[in-house]
């Protein structure tokens, strides 16, 4: 399909991508060539980065697309996005695919706008994508996708976007979300990744994963997410049981990796999006692993 082409079948996410600090703009550029050049397709800016974030990463590349994931809709005014998506699709030929969401209601509070359906999350999307479609400048439905968990914000990034972009979420979730979606909309689920040597303790990678798992756990949006796929409040202990861990992470070395993203794709999944966590999953730039799923990755194909 064309969004493939577009976004290729592997995307790396990370809010390490994401920076103000100017410092810190030359390793972020340089990582973000590499990426282009280890033949990831999409380099996605996790959290809620602004599109001058995702300018600097279109100026260090020349093939790659250039992903949010997400801009929230409640720190970003939807006429002021709408001008700065038309100046970037200008710039670098339509290599910019503005990722949107609501995030969750733990951040509203910190919400730099006085958004009137603020309590309402898929009425204040759907209005945000009104504004987007009628700016001087409109942002495409093909340029832009939503991150969607539940039915209902499926069923609109269906209806009014490229498609889905699922966080935090397991093989059986994309195969529901495939069916809500019907078959040509995009599924791009991103999943994490903690890399560790064959034979190598299992439990300590874990606990890696539950280190940065606990964070979404105190979120509401994901807990209620993961309490429809059929996980239990006592799942949500110590950050995340085995059994949480195990289906929301691929652990193991690069081969078992690409056995887990395998598994996405034949449940549906158009594009995989994966984050490495590490120690400092927030300030690496995880080089080493990138080049090493590289390798084992259908990153062509």
């Amino acid at each position: 399909m064309a969004y493939n082409a577009h976004l290729g079948r592997i995307g790396i996410w990370a809010s390490a991508l994401r920076t103000d600090d100017a410092a810190r703009r030359p390793q972020v550029e340089e990582a973000a060539a590499e990426l282009e050049e280890l033949g990831y397709g999409t380099l996605w800016l996790g959290g809620s980065p602004s599109p001058d974030m995702a300018y600097r990463l279109l100026a260090a590349t020349s093939r790659a697309t250039v992903g949010t994931s997400i801009l929230s809709i409640w720190q970003h005014a939807a006429p002021e996005v709408a001008a700065r998506h038309a100046q970037l699709t200008d710039e670098f030929g339509g290599r910019f695919l503005l990722g949107l969401g609501v995030s969750h209601d733990e951040a509203k509070s910190g919400a730099t706008l006085d958004h009137p359906l603020v309590n309402r999350p898929y009425s204040a999307m759907r209005s945000y994508l009104d504004v987007l479609d009628n700016a001087p400048r409109g942002v495409p439905a093909a340029q832009r996708a939503l991150a969607a968990l539940g039915p209902k914000m499926l069923k609109l990034a269906a209806d009014r976007s490229l498609g889905a972009l699922p966080y935090l979420v397991t093989v059986e979730h994309t195969s529901e979300a495939r069916s809500v979606l019907g078959a040509e909309p995009l599924l791009a689920p991103e999943l994490k990744v903690v890399l560790q040597p064959r034979g190598a303790d299992r439990a300590e990678a874990r606990g890696t994963a539950r280190d940065y798992l606990s964070h979404y756990l105190a979120l509401a949006n994901y807990r209620n997410s993961l309490l429809r796929l059929g996980f239990a409040e006592s799942d949500f202990d110590g950050g995340g049981s085995d059994r949480l861990v195990d289906a929301v992470f691929a652990i193991g070395d690069a081969e078992a990796v690409r056995a887990r993203v395998d598994e996405f794709f034949a449940a549906g999944a158009d594009h995989m999006a994966l984050q490495v966590v590490t120690a400092n999953t927030g300030t690496d730039l995880p080089r080493g692993e990138w080049r090493t799923l590289a390798e084992a990755l259908p990153l062509h194909g």
